[in-house]
């Protein structure tokens, strides 16, 4: 993904959404992103960071379900089928 790229997906967005990034995929978390990085790579090439704070509330806790699901880090949960309730005497 480049900067354009990141632009135009954040242009559908709400400009006073807060930003998180999701992290890990095997614990997934949310962080609160605190900085963007300008640098350049191993070859020399511009390339833009995307950084969690320093704060220790940065990061947020478990990521959301359904945003675990949209990212293929989990698979969608079914919650289990329930049993016929019993009646009174049956």
């Amino acid at each position: 993904m480049t900067v354009g790229d990141l632009i135009t997906l954040l242009s559908a967005c709400d400009r006073d959404a807060p930003v998180r990034q999701a992290m890990n995929p095997f614990f997934p978390m949310a962080h609160r992103l605190a900085q963007v990085v300008p640098s350049v790579d191993e070859m020399g090439r511009p390339v833009v960071y995307l950084a969690e704070g320093r704060d220790e509330d940065s990061q947020l806790g478990y990521l959301p379900p359904e945003v675990a699901v949209v990212l293929a880090w989990q698979s969608p949960v079914q919650p289990p089928p329930r049993d016929p309730r019993r009646t009174v005497g049956g």
